[in-house]
């Protein structure tokens, strides 16, 4: 009973010794964010006006997915920081953007009208009922006339046909209204989802030396929001260099907007783990298969969908492993382009649970399902710190208050281009804005000229078409990362690409299309193509016969690959015997021929060998 005596004295006393504090709220603003691949570190200052001594600083109507370990803060002057909280406040909900409230006040006239309709066309089936039910004229022992039951079926007829009118012009009304309701709802779920989202806060407890003004920069780490690369590739002509435009896919749903700020993009992600990969022991044995990999190449196109079947817009959709990404459309349709190596894509959605699927096939359609379990979460954390007593906030400084959340100062937020150890930021030059609305934004950050040599490349064996290659040395330099590119050569558009440079080794390569100008042809030689028997061996010749002609009116610089087939076994033998001085590589039977073709000029390449392999074995030779 003592000890609880003294539980109960220690409790009273913190209370009202907390309670003592002055407390100031600060309702600040976003001035810097940086934008990494995945989240985003934001900034913000203020200057708050304290008297001498203790005060608690809270800053108010913040994001709700806040990392809390992230939490850096900076003061100026003659104060000293005692302690930082981060708390949920579940009574002030996110605030509504004006067009989200508009919507939301159509929506609800929309149902107000659809209410009005239903009991209106109720009305109008009961009179019908009440009609036909009451269709005997006169009594029992009453005569009619003739004169008495045509006007008794002209009135009912008439009122039957106006009541049913009126009941088709009801349901057509009710039609348009669900219709008009569905896309309120679907632009509604677009901008903000169907969620309500508790505000974030940070409560400072300080000690002022003197009173007066403070400068307080807040930052953290955020969810919801992040980039990817993509690419406006141009070309005047073969002459020309290459106009690379160099943008930003950013999105943000953090519940705050990013208004008039100063913006980078960084190609850090601090989600990530940055633990070195290990290798485990490949142990052989009978019966074991070696390592498979798969390779895909095209593209992915498809819908993202909600439980109730409504597409969801603003679904970020990511290559796994790499920087390449789209954004669901509207109607919740994405396509996506894929590099030869891809074999997952990422689905990211404010509210809903991520999912990483294997690329099964060319179309994917995928179901989002809600993520009930953070949303848990984030209710049990915000409680758990969000304490309440005869409706007045109580903080328990030594408990609540977290020692061990810094407040130095807040990480330098990166310059135009800067290069750092393990990451490259970009700094947007003037003051931009982002809607916390899910959709994407494109900005353009920077805009290359680059040197280029033009070839054009071909494989007549696989197609008879020929494909410009601009080819870029020293690219390291621009600090690329891979994404999808819009090509566009003489002043029109090609089509899309893909800027991998994962896989580029000194010199990039990139594909600006078809041209037609460029005429291939391969065809194989029928008099070439023979057996002849020897003792034990017969021998088969091939011969092909590639032209290429060019029809444009420049000259132009030509690759062309072929094959021979490479023998695996000792008594299977292959003789190249014509090659018009192209290149072979022996291990991978590669044939190359690189050379240049004057305007309407045309070259003529010879491809011959010959197998020989047993006589009493069969072989398919192309």
């Amino acid at each position: 009973m003592k000890a609880l005596s003294v539980l109960l004295f220690f409790l009273i006393f913190n209370q009202s010794f907390t309670q003592e504090i002055p407390e100031k709220e600060v309702k600040s603003k976003v001035v810097e964010a940086t934008v990494f691949l995945k989240g985003a570190q934001v900034l913000r200052k203020e200057t708050v006006v304290l008297p001498k001594g203790e005060s608690i600083v809270k800053f108010t109507n913040l994001s709700p997915f806040i990392a809390a370990k992230s939490i850096q803060l900076k003061a100026g002057g003659e104060l000293t920081v005692l302690g930082i909280n981060h708390q949920q406040n579940f009574l002030d909900k996110s605030v509504k953007s004006e067009e989200l409230l508009k919507l939301d006040k159509d929506l609800e006239q929309v149902n107000e009208k659809i209410e009005l309709e239903n009991a209106y066309l109720s009305i109008a089936q009961e009179e019908i009922t009440f009609l036909q039910t009451n269709r005997l004229i006169g009594g029992k022992n009453e005569t009619l006339n003739v004169a008495t039951l045509k006007q008794a079926a002209e009135y009912y007829g008439d009122q039957l046909t106006a009541l049913k009118l009126q009941t088709i012009e009801r349901n057509n009304t009710i039609k348009k209204l669900l219709e008009q309701k569905n896309n309120l709802q679907n632009q509604i779920n677009s901008l903000a989802g169907e969620k309500e989202f508790s505000t974030g806060e940070v409560l400072v407890r300080v000690d002022a030396k003197v009173p007066g003004s403070y400068s307080f920069e807040l930052s953290y780490l955020v969810d919801n929001a992040g980039w990817f690369p993509s690419y406006d590739i141009r070309a005047k002509d073969i002459n020309s260099p290459v106009s690379l435009h160099y943008k930003a896919n950013v999105r943000q749903d953090t519940k705050v907007d990013w208004d008039n700020i100063k913006l980078s993009f960084s190609s850090a992600e601090p989600s990530v783990s940055g633990v070195a990969p290990e290798l485990k022991p490949y142990l052989l044995n009978y019966n074991t298969a070696p390592p498979s990999y798969s390779q895909r190449t095209g593209s992915v196109t498809g819908k993202v969908i909600d439980p109730e079947g409504q597409g969801l817009p603003g679904v970020t959709i990511n290559v796994a492993g790499s920087t390449i990404g789209t954004v669901s459309d509207f109607d919740g349709n994405y396509s996506i382009t894929l590099p030869n190596r891809a074999n997952q894509l990422t689905y990211s959605y404010v509210g809903y649970i991520p999912q990483t699927l294997p690329i099964t096939a060319d179309v994917m359609n995928v179901l989002m399902r809600e993520d009930q379990v953070a949303l848990n979460e984030v209710v049990a954390t915000g409680y758990a710190l969000n304490r309440k007593m005869k409706g007045q906030e109580i903080l328990n400084f030594k408990e609540d208050f977290d020692q061990s959340l810094p407040f130095m100062e807040s990480i330098p937020l990166p310059i135009a281009q800067v290069e750092n150890q393990t990451a490259i930021n970009f700094e947007i030059n003037s003051p931009y804005s982002i809607q916390s609305d899910s959709k994407n934004y494109t900005v353009d950050m920077v805009t290359y000229e680059l040197p280029a040599f033009y070839q054009y490349f071909a494989v007549p064996k696989v197609n008879n078409t020929a494909y410009l290659i601009a080819g870029i040395t020293n690219w390291e330099q621009y600090q690329l990362l891979e994404g999808e590119a819009n090509v566009f050569f003489e002043q029109t558009f090609v089509g899309k690409s893909l800027l991998d440079v994962r896989y580029a080794s000194d010199t990039l390569e990139i594909s600006l299309g078809r041209d037609k100008m460029v005429a291939i042809e391969r065809e194989k030689e029928s008099d070439f193509t023979e057996k002849s028997f020897l003792g034990s061996k017969k021998t088969a010749s091939r011969m092909w016969k590639t032209t290429i002609k060019n029809n444009k009116s420049q000259p132009i610089s030509m690759v062309v690959l072929d094959q021979v087939p490479v023998s695996t076994l000792e008594e299977i033998e292959v003789a190249v015997q014509s090659l018009s001085g192209g290149k072979h590589d022996a291990k991978s039977g590669e044939i190359k021929w690189e050379f240049k073709l004057a305007p309407s000029d045309s070259k003529v390449l010879e491809l011959k060998y010959e197998v020989e392999y047993p006589r009493n074995k069969n072989l398919v030779i192309e």
